[in-house]
């Protein structure tokens, strides 16, 4: 299929293609499956995408990006999101790239020098540690325990964190805390940057969890007890930090989209050549008029969430908070990448559910999908409120009520 994408990020788009078929794909393929990635290789990816004129696009080129508008790098994210490899590659990975994002828009001059260039250079590793566990906030992050209170110069927080991605290995965090206990939480919390390394954080364990695959990423359990941060680590501005985190998440969500939209593509492909080969009952699998349909349904429905993904770029960068289309468009590419990638496992038989193909890990990673950036049920929330917010009564002025016949419409023949 034929976008709506500027020349430029067709351009990128095909240096990233070439970056996964003659770098990226090959050292995957030579990997045993569901081993872990070394630093070494990282490296290495990283250097080959600097190569290829691909790394870190959404970046702006003053940080050590390519300077690439956030709707025009969406193909490149898409074309790394073919290989849990390409996206730590192209330094599109989550969520280092949404923290990037958040300290572009927020941080001052001394954050960004501190935390966001070597974030771009791959020097540091970050984690964004929000949600917390039971009684505290998950779906619903109005039900935030943790604070953060002044005294004198510094803040001091206090809380308990969970599935803060990345978070045994950070060298950052962006905590949201509570700073205002008499306001609504939405105008009464801050995101604060805490090193990892800071007195009173403690890494109690990495949750053990489905997926990971050959990035091995951890999700952390997080302990904050009395951890000292001084005045200029508040990132942006007070009591603005969910303001700042939906200015995170939105873009985030359509990048997490992208990436998972190439990871379904290529399962889908993967799933093509198997039953072009694969032969059963007198004929290849792909003459089977069932498995033609489904592959045709979810090429459709791949197809209808990259056009919707789209559309919601371009109303991001009109300037519209676009949040019911990108919530649209998070629920369905969710479930959209998770039935391509079960169906391709389905089509490839053993050989899906094994790991010389990467499928299986894909399956792993893409199932989070539907909880990760907002659970299925708390976008499709968003929608139906939007929904409803307008409905046309009359439209039912035609229909008789108990009691009140309708005189007026007496047809007849």
């Amino acid at each position: 299929m034929r976008y709506d994408d500027s020349e430029r990020a067709r351009e990128v788009a095909e240096r990233a293609n070439a970056l996964m078929e003659e770098v990226v794909l090959p050292i995957e393929r030579e990997r045993a499956g569901g081993m872990a990635v070394s630093s070494g290789t990282i490296t290495e990816l990283r250097e080959a995408a600097r190569e290829y004129d691909v790394y870190a696009p959404q970046i702006p080129e003053e940080y050590g990006g390519m300077g690439l508008s956030f709707r025009d790098s969406l193909p490149a994210f898409e074309e790394a999101g073919r290989s849990l490899l390409g996206q730590v590659a192209m330094r599109v990975d989550a969520p280092d790239e949404g923290n990037m994002h958040l300290l572009e828009l927020a941080g001052d001059d001394l954050q960004k020098e501190t935390y966001l260039e070597p974030l771009v250079q791959g020097e540091i590793k970050s984690g964004f540690s929000m949600t917390e566990p039971m009684q505290g906030a998950g779906s619903d992050p109005k039900m935030i325990q943790t604070t953060a209170e002044r005294d004198g110069d510094e803040w001091v927080i206090d809380g308990h964190k969970w599935w803060t991605t990345q978070g045994v290995e950070a060298d950052v965090l962006i905590v949201l805390a509570r700073t205002d206990p008499e306001a609504h939480p939405y105008e009464g919390c801050s995101l604060f940057l805490v090193p990892a390394d800071a007195d009173g954080v403690e890494v109690i364990r990495d949750v053990p969890h489905m997926g990971g695959g050959n990035r091995g990423a951890s999700h952390a359990e997080i302990r904050y007890e009395n951890v000292r941060v001084p005045e200029e680590h508040l990132l942006g501005e007070l009591n603005e930090g969910f303001t700042h985190a939906q200015e995170r998440l939105g873009p985030a969500r359509l990048t997490h989209c992208m990436r998972y939209s190439g990871m379904a593509q290529r399962s889908l492909d993967i799933a093509k050549a198997y039953i072009s080969e694969r032969e059963g009952f007198d004929s290849t699998l792909s003459d089977k008029q069932s498995l033609r349909h489904r592959i045709a349904d979810a090429e459709t429905r791949l197809h209808m969430a990259r056009t919707g993904i789209r559309d919601a770029a371009d109303r991001i960068a009109a300037g519209d908070e676009a949040r019911v289309p990108v919530s649209m468009c998070k629920v369905f590419t969710a479930n959209v990448t998770q039935d391509a990638i079960d169906l391709a496992v389905q089509c490839c038989g053993a050989n899906g559910i094994g790991k010389d193909l990467p499928l299986s890990d894909f399956y792993e990673s893409v199932r989070q999908f539907r909880i990760v950036d907002g659970a299925d049920e708390v976008h499709r929330r968003v929608i139906a409120r939007a929904a409803f917010e307008d409905v046309p009564e009359e439209e039912l002025e035609p229909l008789t009520r108990f009691g009140n016949p309708n005189r007026e419409r007496r047809g007849g023949h």
